[in-house]
């Protein structure tokens, strides 16, 4: 596996890199992707924190594992690749945002790239899938690593804003210090979730924009 991530995060995260657990991570995720059909591509496995550096993080957004389907995942989450069909979930973010914004947003487009670049960390707990089974590598170490990159972002971090969709990303921020950041929950916005109520109306996108632009800090154009 490559290890294709930008320095701004080698620095903060080479404690990580050095425990057993991540050679262990490295050995199974090299082996997979040897044997099987794997996403996202290998280098764009670390492309969250490749788009969105360190110095540049405002908002976290934590997913649970890459697309499974051909050509989807990209390495940020909720995000596919140019020319995908967006899938139920990214339909309904965009849904949120234009109701939230009350104007209307490329919908068409569903890399998210745009995002990142601004600074919006799309963070999947676990950051690589056996092609057509999903979660298929949960539980391999990858949450361990991501629980770490959360947990280093609230101490070494000030006034980011997370966005915890569903009870999965809820239990991720259990590491995040609510006395320096602003921490937003809601229902997942898949269509399961959402259908019910517990997705649509929550306004995340412009009360993060509320907390940025309250903190002196440059809002997301999303």
């Amino acid at each position: 596996m490559k290890l294709t991530i930008h320095n701004s995060w080698k620095k903060i995260l080479n404690d990580e890199f050095s425990k057993p657990y991540f050679h262990d991570i490295i050995d199974f995720v090299s082996a997979e992707y040897k044997n099987n059909t794997c996403y996202p591509e290998q280098d764009h496995i670390f492309e969250a924190f490749n788009k969105t550096t360190l110095d540049n993080v405002k908002v976290v957004i934590i997913g649970q594992d890459p697309y499974h389907g051909i050509g989807q995942a990209n390495g940020l989450c909720f995000s596919v690749n140019d020319g995908i069909a967006n899938p139920p979930s990214l339909k309904n973010i965009f849904k949120a945002l234009e109701s939230d914004l009350g104007e209307s947003v490329d919908t068409q487009n569903g890399n998210l790239e745009k995002w990142a670049k601004q600074g919006v960390l799309l963070l999947n707990s676990v950051l690589t899938v056996r092609g057509g089974d999903a979660g298929s590598h949960q539980n391999k170490g990858w949450e361990k690593f991501t629980d770490a990159v959360i947990k280093i972002l609230s101490e070494e971090k000030e006034h980011l804003v997370f966005l915890l969709w569903g009870g999965y990303a809820k239990k991720k921020g259990r590491k995040i210090d609510i006395s320096k950041h602003l921490v937003l929950n809601s229902g997942h916005p898949s269509p399961l979730s959402a259908n019910r109520g517990y997705w649509f109306g929550n306004k995340h996108f412009s009360q993060t924009n509320k907390y940025l632009i309250d903190n002196e800090i440059f809002p997301i154009k999303w």
